[in-house]
């Protein structure tokens, strides 16, 4: 077990001053609706890009910080690129945890920023960036160190600019996540994950609406029906090639069974929510990414797949919380059985999005 682990469990049960509200339950259920009860995610306040455009950030080993909760799913994303790409020393990442009625609190045993800045709050910087900022700051966000101000927040694109426009700063056998013939499909493919699981999840449980859940759930359902015959005959969702959309659907198979799917089984019925496992390939091809350097012991104990070094279990938050959840030992020697994928190649090309051409309409970069 990591001492990094060790701090994070440290902090997560450290008493705090009770100067704030805690969260209330699911607060997305109040603002983020549309007229007939279905969850409409808000906008990303900073949608900045790194590059060498107008208004852009230049790419620049050490000036900037990634501020993220590992329990966040956006935040993992980036951890995964990070890593496969060796980047861990070009941007660092300083976790985030403790969200409240304040937003999220900084860590102060890992990373600079609290000690450069003296705040631990991320708002602080929200603040420094937009004087008279109300809102909340959210995970994942960028901020530049030396100025204490926030450079982007855009989940979206975050990954997508650290695969390419940060290229000069790969380790030696980083793959090639974004690669420049697959851009456009790609691009479309990450909308329709986007759009269908990663936030398909979150339209089934914030919806105020039975029947815009129920909906929700066919749509994802059905698209994970369709990525499990897409990935019977590739080892990846572009077959011998491993993309940043790739990353993206590991984002939320990785928390599905511990995570999302007791919230959706509690809200639609145990009986009416499929498993992962009822998804063979996809399942396969899970665990295949799983072993092949997709977590690590921090993220595996944020996803209740390892006990901190008290041997409890992060269990019983987030969207499980309340809810009994099987054997986490159990579990994680599911992920770790054999996938038995690696000899798999396959073809990158598929029946959509973007098929027909259509992929050449949109400009999506």
């Amino acid at each position: 077990m990591s001492a990094v682990v060790a701090d994070f469990e440290t902090e997560l049960n450290t008493e705090e001053p009770k100067t704030f509200e805690p969260v209330k339950a699911f607060p997305e259920t109040n603002t983020e609706q549309t007229p007939d009860g279905a969850f409409r995610r808000q906008r990303n306040l900073f949608p900045v890009r790194f590059g060498e455009g107008p208004g852009q950030y230049p790419a620049e080993p050490g000036r900037y910080r990634l501020l993220g909760s590992v329990s966040c799913g956006w935040c993992r994303r980036q951890l995964i690129a990070i890593r496969l790409l060796g980047l861990e020393e070009a941007l660092p990442f300083v976790p985030l945890y403790g969200r409240d009625g304040a937003g999220w609190r900084i860590s102060e045993t890992q990373g600079d920023v609290v000690a450069k800045w003296g705040s631990d709050r991320l708002n602080s910087f929200y603040e420094r960036t937009i004087p008279g900022f109300t809102g909340r700051g959210t995970s994942p966000t960028i901020i530049d160190i030396e100025t204490g101000k926030v450079v982007t927040n855009s989940y979206h694109t975050i990954d997508l600019d650290l695969a390419s426009v940060w290229r000069p700063f790969h380790k030696a056998d980083a793959p090639d996540l974004y690669p420049e013939d697959l851009r456009e499909e790609i691009n479309l493919l990450n909308q329709q994950i986007f759009d269908d699981v990663n936030n398909g999840t979150y339209k089934v449980i914030f919806a105020t609406n039975p029947q815009a859940a129920r909906a929700a759930l066919g749509i994802f359902e059905a698209r994970l029906a369709d990525y499990d015959f897409r990935l019977d005959s590739r080892r990846y969702l572009f077959g011998d090639r491993l993309t940043d959309s790739d990353i993206r659907l590991f984002q939320t198979l990785s928390s599905y069974e511990r995570s999302y799917r007791p919230r959706l089984a509690a809200i639609l019925g145990e009986d009416d929510v499929k498993h992962l496992t009822d998804f063979g390939n996809l399942w396969g091809y899970a665990r295949d990414l799983f072993q092949h350097g997709f977590v690590d012991d921090r993220e595996l104990y944020f996803l209740n797949l390892l006990p901190g070094p008290s041997g409890e279990y992060v269990q019983g938050q987030g969207f499980a919380e309340g809810i009994e959840l099987p054997d986490a030992a159990e579990a994680l020697a599911a992920w770790r059985e054999p996938s038995g994928r690696e000899q798999l190649a396959g073809s990158p090309l598929y029946s959509g999005p973007g098929s027909g051409g259509s992929f050449e309409l949109w400009n999506l970069k």
